[in-house]
Order: structure tokens, then sequence, then C-alpha cells
């Protein structure tokens, strides 16, 4: 028989953020989280996305024994102002049992019928910098702080379900040694001539502060097109600039700003620390916090995070400029591998961006649907 319990308190939360643990044990492609940062995005005193979110957080049991886990989140600030009549599903776990996930579902419909909303989709977070899909290829490489990483089964519980596929996410790399600076080394002194534009380095993350509320507004603007967009409120930069920042080199994080010194474009991008994060095993302490910054400083492998650019410049050659800033800093590092972390298949403009580095694509994720049954 299977049951299902609310997390409603510390230690069944804990629970429910440790579940995957045992799921996943020694498990060579799964990077656990941080159990702390996990707690803090679910803690609705800690996690500005409350304001404008609701979120319940459910465990299975079979014999008393946790199989499965999810939240079920509803995001207001997509039903009020995108007129999107959805309830969202996501950090779901779960043996291989399709009647564990079905009973999980049966929750996430509820809470749908509850608000009279429309549709289910998931697995996905609160906003667009949560992790997002289930992963349907490329299960034998190993995941990144940033991503769900899954069994393949997932994929077919929510098919057997009535689930349909609602979008696509590609990921890809390339090696560095692929990178032609001839793409981008004298383009971009003819686009900062012809437009009055400069690129910022930074050395420290104390430099880098003044500017993140500015480019999470950017971010904003970039991104609002996308039709799976939800915009970052203030209050989130705020918990998103102490939750993401201190992870990056701020070497790490590029930008390009006007003659009015007002930014038109972004770029961050992570050292990888998924063998960091598997070494800590989901503590900083007492020696998690060594390998992070062990990872932080010497991994030879980096991920592009976010890149975003004003409307106004993307189709001005604005890439080359961060490409070249990019180019500098990783070629002094010794980077050897560029991974790019999921984006939207229907994002063309992003996929012409690395054309000429040859990336290959070695992992597809997707979200699915379902309409809420009444």
């Amino acid at each position: 028989m299977i049951t299902i319990q609310e997390a409603t308190t510390k230690s069944k939360l804990k629970e429910f953020v440790k579940f995957p643990f045992s799921l996943y044990k020694n498990h060579p492609y799964w990077v656990p989280p941080l159990i702390q940062d996990e707690l803090d995005t679910f803690d609705a005193k800690k996690n500005p996305v409350f304001e404008k979110a609701e979120a319940t957080f459910y465990l299975a049991y079979k014999n008393n024994i946790a199989v499965g886990r999810m939240a079920v989140i509803v995001n207001w600030g997509e039903i009020h102002d995108q007129k999107k009549r959805k309830v969202r599903f996501g950090w779901w776990d779960v043996i291989d049992d399709v009647e564990v996930t079905k009973a999980l579902l049966e929750k996430v419909y509820e809470k749908g019928r509850q608000y009279q909303l429309d549709y289910v989709e998931g697995p996905m977070g609160f906003s667009n910098l949560d992790k997002v899909g289930v992963l349907t290829e490329g299960y034998d490489e190993i995941g990144s702080m940033i991503t769900w990483y899954n069994y393949p089964y997932y994929k077919e519980h929510l098919e057997i379900l009535g689930f349909e596929k609602e979008k696509e996410y590609i990921e890809s790399k390339f090696p560095f040694e692929n990178v032609k600076t001839e793409f981008f080394l004298k383009a971009q002194d003819l686009i900062k001539l012809r437009y009055g534009l400069k690129a910022m380095n930074f050395k420290t993350t104390k430099e880098i502060m003044p500017y993140v509320d500015e480019m999470f507004s950017l971010f904003n603007k970039s991104y609002a097109s996308l039709s799976s967009f939800v915009a970052v409120t203030d209050s989130q930069k705020e918990f998103f600039k102490n939750k993401y920042i201190s992870f990056i080199n701020p070497e790490y994080i590029k930008f390009v700003m006007d003659k009015n010194n007002e930014m038109i474009a972004f770029s961050i991008v992570m050292p990888s620390f998924s063998e960091a994060l598997q070494k800590a095993n989901g503590t900083l302490f007492p020696f998690g916090f060594y390998h992070m910054l062990k990872a932080k400083k010497e991994s030879k492998e980096v991920l592009f995070y976010l890149i975003g650019i004003d409307p106004e410049y993307q189709s001005k050659g604005v890439t080359a400029i961060i490409f070249n800033e990019y180019y500098t800093t990783f070629k002094a590092k010794g980077i050897l591998n560029c991974i790019r972390t999921p984006e939207l298949e229907e994002n063309h403009a992003i996929h012409n961006l690395w054309k000429h580095f040859d990336p290959i694509i070695n992992r597809r994720r997707r979200t699915y649907k379902i309409n809420v049954p009444y």
C-alpha cells in the first residue's frame, strides 16, 4: 500500500531533501545538492519566491519506507501576469514503480482542482533560475549543480500516465580548442567602435555586487519573449545574489556597457562543481567546503550558465565582445572543456551563438504536460 504524507515539519522536510541521496547512493553520474541550500530554497522565510508562489512537499511511503517525493508548486505571478493557469511539479524523485508516481501526481491534480487551474507541467522549479526538465538522453554523463539527474524510467512513468512533451531543452559541450578567434577577434573591435561599447571584467566579488541588480533587470528584459519566462522580482534578485554569486569566480562574470555606462549584455560562467559536490555529499563541513573551493580555483571545465543581451542589441554581434573576454580568461586558466547548460530548443538565437565552436549535444531534457483531471 502506498501512502502520501505532506512534509510539514523540519524533520520531514529534511527527509524530503535527503530522499534522493539513498535513491542515487554511489551513482557515478548523480550530483548531490547541498542539503542546507535545498532547505533554504524551501523556506518561505528565506526565499522571496514565496511572495508570489506557494509550494507543498510530499513524500510517498510503502511499508513505512520512503519511495518517492514531489513538490507541488503554484506560481501566482505566472497565473495572474501571464494568464497561464498552470500547476507545476518539481523536485520529483521516485523508485521504479509507476503507481508511486501516480499517487504523487494525484496531489498535483488536487491542487489544480482546488484553484481551478487548467493544466500541469513539470518537472520544473519556481522560476527560470531553478532546475528544469526530466532527463531523456545523456544518462551516462555526470550532471551539474544546476540540473536534475534521473533514471530513464522517469520519462516512461510520465508517458504511461498520459503526459505529453511540452518543452524540450538541449545541453551541449565543446572542447576549448574548438574556439577559433577569427570568428570574434576583429569583429569585437569593430562592434565596440560602432556602438560605443566596452567590456567590464572583475577581480573580486565585491566589485561585481553594485551591478547585480542591473544584471537581473537585463535578464528579465532579454528573456521576456520566451514562452516559459517568469520575471525575477526585486526581492528574488537579492536571494539569487546571495545564493549564486559567491560560487562564481569573479573573472567569469562579464558585462558589456554602452556609452552611457548602462548594461546591454552580461554573461555568467561557472566552474564545474560536479565532482566536488559528489565528494561533499550534501554538506560543506567538515570537508565539503575544501572540495568546493578547490574546484572553484582549479576546475578545467566551465559551465555557461546565463547570457543576456538587450533586445536592441541582439542582432548586432555583441557576443563577439563576450567571447573575446572569455577567450582571454580561459586561455590563461588552462580551461579544457566548455559546457552549455539547458537551453530551450526554441531559443534559436542562443544556439546560433555557438555554431562556430562545433558543439555536440550530449543531453536532452523536457518538461511534460497534462490537463488537470476534473
